[in-house]
């Protein structure tokens, strides 16, 4: 039978196998997160955001990379004058910035809307699976 030390400043509920609160994830075997990790829900969590990371970023920079080539190769239109002495160049500088807040709210938003329930979902199951495995060790315990 093996023992785990308690961490500095823990209770006896926290020990594993205890009724107080959910193991430590120090504590869980490696198969609860292999099992987690080929999970549905993990691999959908995965394609969500790699789907919003790509979209995100491949917007962002392709206006930068506007920003830059009209800049480089057209630099009649950039000075173009827009309102009194302010020009298509000042604007569309200005835009770099208003890109990367839309990018930034919408990623926040994407990630309260669509990831975080898919990360509390793997969250619950990781815990679950964590409880049943120390209770099944605690079980063999006491029956040796």
């Amino acid at each position: 039978m093996t023992t785990h030390a308690s961490p500095p400043g823990s209770t006896t509920a926290d020990a594993p196998g205890s009724t107080g609160t959910p193991p430590a994830t120090d504590h869980l075997p490696a198969t609860v997160f292999r099992a987690a990790q080929q999970g549905r829900p993990f691999c959908q969590l995965r394609r969500v955001q790699r789907s919003f990371a790509a979209v995100a970023t491949t917007a962002v920079l392709s206006l930068y990379l506007l920003y830059v080539l009209l800049s480089s190769y057209a630099p009649g239109l950039m000075a173009g004058k827009v309102v009194g002495n302010l020009n298509v160049a000042l604007f569309l500088g200005l835009a770099q910035f208003a890109a990367t807040f839309l990018a930034a709210w919408l990623y926040t938003r994407h990630a309260n809307r669509r990831r975080d329930p898919l990360a509390e979902q793997i969250k619950e199951g990781i815990e679950q699976a964590g409880i049943r495995a120390h209770s099944h060790v605690a079980a063999e315990g006491t029956a040796a």
